[in-house]
């Protein structure tokens, strides 16, 4: 095992197969191109809002860079066949800069990405989209099945890290597909503007489960240097899936009760702050546990 975080993430990189550095490279540049779209939205005034703004190319852009690279990270650690895991990811990161492609191309345009059936062109960009997402919840599925059957040889707070990620991920897509199939339904049946409201409603819990993928195994990932036992290790782990899993479920109950997560009842904020609290915390405890060995063994006193 690496001593460092900095020497294991360089390790990453060295020891990884073609199609993981490939993704950590489109990753990358999808990143890059978000953060681009970011800076021309703020030098030219443009609306943050609606459909047409060019946010959705900078939200597009740094979530799909960043899941991808993320995926390839975190599955690079799962055991399958080379052709298996080539097949998965390039699926994956293929799917993906289709999708960043054709909604940053449509955000220029100045036309909807999404449930825009104004042309035979756009029809095509929208089918494409929705093919697109249907490439990813496949391709997730192949992982998350993985997971659980070849976890390989994997320490169990990181096993249990890898797993849950998954879990919430497919939820993300999930929800993803019923945004589509909503939105293409009140679209098809001449409610456009209903579209992007109905889909819209769903977008916090598809925000949310988006990133437990990195968030749940990049914490366990940390407390490998920590020096702390395992079963503690996978103590917090536990707590942090938990409470994960809390914030995701309030979550997902306001987006399809249709409550504003900013105006929800009492009892929600409370669940939501609270799972939030503990998952921040378990975060806090994995970086002082990995600062504070290596601060030790600066300051303590050389022989003689």
């Amino acid at each position: 095992m690496a001593s460092t975080p900095l020497t294991a993430l360089r390790h990453s990189w060295s020891g990884s197969r073609r199609i993981e550095r490939l993704a950590y490279a489109v990753g990358a540049v999808l990143v890059i191109s978000g953060v681009v779209n970011a800076v021309v939205l703020l030098v030219s005034g443009g609306s943050w809002l609606g459909p047409l703004s060019l946010r959705k190319a900078v939200t597009f852009g740094l979530s799909f860079g960043l899941t991808l690279a993320t995926l390839a990270w975190v599955t690079s650690r799962l055991r399958m066949r080379n052709g298996v895991r080539t097949l998965l990811l390039g699926a994956f990161l293929l799917a993906s800069v289709v999708e960043v492609t054709l909604v940053t191309m449509q955000a220029r345009r100045g036309v909807p990405s999404h449930f825009n059936f104004e042309t035979g062109f756009d029809t095509a960009v929208s089918m494409s989209l929705a093919g697109g997402g249907a490439v990813l919840v496949l391709t997730a599925l192949g992982f998350t099945a993985m997971a659980f059957r070849r976890p390989g040889d994997l320490a169990p707070s990181m096993r249990l890290a890898v797993r849950a990620g998954l879990v919430v991920f497919m939820i993300a897509l999930a929800t993803g597909a019923v945004m589509i199939a909503r939105g293409v339904t009140a679209a098809r049946s001449g409610a456009p503007e209903l579209a992007y409201t109905t889909a819209g409603s769903l977008k916090p819990l598809h925000a949310v489960a988006m990133h437990a993928i990195l968030v749940l195994p990049v914490l366990a990932w940390l407390l490998r240097f920590s020096g702390l036992p395992e079963p503690r290790r996978l103590r917090l782990v536990r707590y942090a899936v938990a409470a994960d899993a809390v914030f995701t479920a309030v979550i997902g109950f306001e987006a399809f009760a249709g409550i504003s997560p900013f105006s929800a009842p009492i009892v929600l904020l409370i669940l939501s702050g609270a799972s939030l609290a503990i998952l921040g915390g378990t975060g806090v405890v994995a970086g002082i546990s990995v600062v504070r060995p290596e601060m030790e063994s600066r300051t303590s006193p050389g022989p003689g």
